[in-house]
């Protein structure tokens, strides 16, 4: 197994009080201790591997809006930093980084911790914390540059996973499910949210439905969808916020949840899978989760 990070990823520097914030990757770190995986430092993602899903003047919006010093606020939630768009390249490049060492067969299992995240971020829209589709991206390298014809992603982030959803809307070759908290931001997802070929599954999950309903979820749509899909590979958009003392949201998982689902999603796409961090914001509960991720990546990864 194999894990991607890089310093630069702490540049991107967020105001006090936000939840999406430098201290996140420490608690990552934190959470693999004592792990016996390799450490690997995230390439520079090539600009060129952006534009497979967002256009390029969109491209040039962010690089342009990069201030010298402090801050420029996106939207309500999204920051830029002087560090923040090479943070952002940098996700980029570990997750292309991580498909290629999968697909090549140099590794089985991979954990990109880049920030910022990704999954909110759509074509022409940065939001929720994100600049760009880092999952989406992924997908389009392993199908386009490596000619995979079927791919998959499972984003158990507990918000729906929109930009990726947007990004991907019209690739048939890449089935989307994602489960989440609902009603929560941004408020997308409803099941009927399908994609131009039905190639997206969304499930909406009560707050404080759970671990247990999440499971019987898994157990009577996510497995089965990608039973029938068989996918070369899976890429996992994982986010740790569904956790019960994660601030923002509701959903009362517990680590062994997200070891559970791990181990899970394992058995699928013959053990090949890619996982990129998304949220997860109470740092304990954020360090405790990535150690069970990983450990099972680990694990299954040998």
């Amino acid at each position: 197994m194999l894990v991607f990070t890089h310093p630069d990823c702490a540049r991107h520097v967020t105001p006090p009080g936000h939840p999406e914030r430098v201290e996140r990757l420490e608690a990552v770190e934190r959470g693999l201790r004592g792990s016996a995986v390799e450490r690997r430092e995230c390439p520079s993602g090539d600009e060129t591997e952006v534009l497979r899903c967002h256009p390029a003047g969109y491209l040039a919006r962010v690089k342009g809006a990069v201030p010298a010093e402090g801050w420029v606020q996106l939207d309500g939630d999204t920051f830029l930093s002087p560090g923040s768009y090479e943070a952002a390249l940098r996700a980029v490049g570990g997750i292309c980084a991580a498909v290629d060492a999968v697909v090549s067969g140099e590794a089985r299992t991979v954990f990109v911790a880049g920030r910022p995240p990704g999954h909110h971020a759509e074509r022409e829209t940065a939001m929720g914390f994100c600049l760009f589709g880092t999952v989406a991206i992924g997908v389009k390298r392993a199908l386009d540059h490596h000619g995979l014809g079927r791919v998959a992603i499972v984003d158990f982030d507990v918000h729906h996973g929109n930009g990726t959803q947007d990004l991907l809307w019209n690739e048939g070759r890449c089935l989307f499910v994602s489960s989440h908290q609902m009603p929560l931001y941004p408020g997308t997802g409803q099941p009927d949210e399908r994609g131009a070929q039905g190639q997206i599954l969304n499930l909406p999950l009560r707050p404080g439905s759970g671990g247990r309903a999440m499971r019987e979820v898994y157990e009577g749509a996510v497995f089965p969808a990608l039973r029938d899909w068989k996918p070369e590979l899976l890429l996992i958009s994982a986010g740790f916020d569904a956790h019960a003392h994660d601030p923002l949201a509701g959903l009362e998982w517990q680590a062994d949840d997200y070891r559970w689902l791990t181990e899970r999603l394992c058995d699928f796409a013959g053990g090949r899978v890619v996982s990129s961090l998304e949220g997860g914001y109470d740092l304990d509960a954020l360090a405790a989760c990535v150690a069970a991720h990983v450990g099972v990546l680990e694990e299954r990864g040998r």
